[in-house]
């Protein structure tokens, strides 16, 4: 194999940190978006998590009715935070019009948590109670499994119709050019 003077080798692959700068220029934004979402995300998590213990195992509440309550605590908080950091560089629509579709995704998605937690916890917790009726399994099904499955819903949902990118500008027809034929 040829080695070149400065001992490339030719036609070689794109150095890793060559690959991770092309990426970059062509994912950051997305990855900047994503971290932000996370951090937003994790803060609204951590208070979703204490609210939920809170009240279904410190004070008795029902656990399906303890997790809409921590959730809509949470996901008012989170879109403060989204709308005001994650996409503070998007376009803004009305703001009734972003709180009402927000909050109708994370219904969407504290549905997907809520059915998770009720097929571990009725479902499965009929046929081994001793397993799924648990403060464990109540939170691995409500938490990871359906915490997790509706965040990716949400990050999509929200990127898609509630916090939207300005539309790309049309191009102005330059003087001299001919008008367009039919």
């Amino acid at each position: 194999m040829a080695v070149t003077t400065t001992g490339d080798q030719p036609g070689s692959p794109q150095t890793s940190s060559g690959l991770v700068s092309t990426l970059l220029d062509r994912f950051g934004h997305l990855v900047r978006e994503l971290s932000k979402f996370a951090t937003v995300g994790g803060i609204a998590f951590l208070i979703d998590f204490a609210l939920f213990n809170f009240l279904a195992f410190g004070q008795g509440v029902p656990p399906v009715a303890a997790k809409t309550v921590s959730t809509v605590v949470a996901a008012t908080l989170a879109f403060i935070g989204n709308r005001f950091w994650t996409w503070r560089h998007r376009l803004r629509s009305h703001p009734a019009r972003e709180y009402a579709l927000f909050f109708f995704f994370n219904a969407v998605g504290l549905g997907i948590a809520v059915a998770c937690l009720a097929l571990s916890r009725y479902g499965l917790g009929s046929i081994w109670p001793d397993v799924f009726q648990t403060a464990l399994a109540d939170n691995i099904a409500s938490f990871l499994v359906g915490t997790g499955l509706g965040t990716l819903f949400r990050f999509w949902s929200y990127r898609r119709f509630v916090f939207v990118e300005a539309g790309i500008p049309p191009v102005p027809e330059a003087a001299d050019d001919p008008p367009p034929r039919a």
